[in-house]
């Protein structure tokens, strides 16, 4: 079953071919149904991640080309509309989501994608309620990095008090939550990162910082009980030489083979979104645990230049829009 639109049509992020930033349109098109157990959201805020500029352009991980065009489309974008992670209000709910209109939610599309527009269709079991202490930017930007920091150091890595921590690649999205999480376990943080964002990283709670451009990760001399890769710099092989005995090396951007191969102390593979997940995150937000680091906040005229800055491998912290 299906309900009636409450908005005819809305302006929206098209991307109907692969390509660099210039592929990107606004365009107006139908606002979506929604089924059962679904919510219409008006998007207040929508994270721009590195998955987004990744799927525009087709640049998948090493050996995910094919697979990752058989889901995402062969020849353009089978979603036409991109985007994910989003925060906003409920302006139509069907009877059974648990939902009302006025409610302010934050959630993720997942493969739906669709929230880089006025308006998004998503089941309500894909959401949570906004705390009313974050506003709706810092609830976009944190889903992403924060979900992803948050499971590998939580689950892959069973992070403890007292370990020391390599977080290379600290001042990203991820790498920005997975300094401030790990630091809030009571870990021991060193940041690799660039020198002109290592006051950036101290504040977030690392203990020492190393610039890439100076000492490159695999010459550090140290040891450590959790290598979080987030940028995709290390193999299994280089990565093991800097754990202790009882280390566990995270590749959260894996290639194909390295994903299919990694057992025992080496982890990687997707994050799952958990609505647990999301509830926890806020909660830190909320309480001014967790800062959500923000390169940039933009409407949809400045959606071609945070691609391209995305795109860069300069952008520190997250990228949201406000559509």
């Amino acid at each position: 079953m299906t309900y009636t639109r409450k908005v005819a049509s809305m302006k929206a992020v098209l991307v109907e071919e692969y390509g660099p930033p210039e592929v990107l349109q606004i365009g107006q098109i139908p606002t979506p149904m929604i089924g059962d157990g679904q919510i219409l959201v008006k998007v207040m805020a929508a994270a721009i991640t590195v998955a987004d500029s990744r799927l525009r352009a087709a640049r998948f991980p090493r050996g995910f080309g094919i697979l990752a065009r058989l889901v995402f489309g062969v020849r353009r974008p089978r979603r036409a509309v991109p985007g994910s992670m989003f925060s906003g209000v409920v302006v139509d709910a069907c009877p059974a989501a648990g939902f009302h209109i006025g409610d302010e939610v934050v959630g993720s599309t997942g493969l739906a994608a669709g929230s880089h527009a006025e308006f998004v269709a998503v089941d309500a079991t894909r959401v949570v309620t906004k705390p009313d202490a974050v506003n709706h930017v810092d609830a976009a930007g944190v889903m992403f990095g924060g979900t992803t920091a948050l499971h590998y150091l939580r689950v892959k890595a069973a992070l403890a008090d007292g370990d020391r921590v390599l977080v290379i690649g600290a001042s990203g999205a991820v790498g920005t939550s997975a300094v401030q999480i790990a630091s809030l376990r009571g870990a021991h943080v060193t940041a690799v990162t660039s020198a002109a964002n290592a006051d950036l990283v101290r504040r977030l709670g690392a203990d020492e910082v190393v610039d890439y451009r100076v000492t490159a990760p695999t010459d550090l001399t140290g040891r450590f009980d959790v290598v979080f890769d987030t940028v995709g710099g290390l193999t299994a092989q280089s990565g093991r030489r800097l754990l202790t005995s009882r280390g566990r090396l995270l590749l959260a951007a894996a290639t194909l083979g390295q994903t299919a191969l990694a057992v025992g102390r080496v982890k990687a593979g997707p994050a799952p979104e958990h609505p647990r997940y999301f509830t926890e995150l806020l909660d830190l937000v909320a309480h001014r645990d967790l800062k959500v680091v923000l390169d940039q906040v933009v409407g949809f005229d400045g959606l071609i230049e945070a691609h391209r800055r995305i795109d860069s491998g300069r952008k520190v912290g997250n990228i949201v829009l406000t559509p």
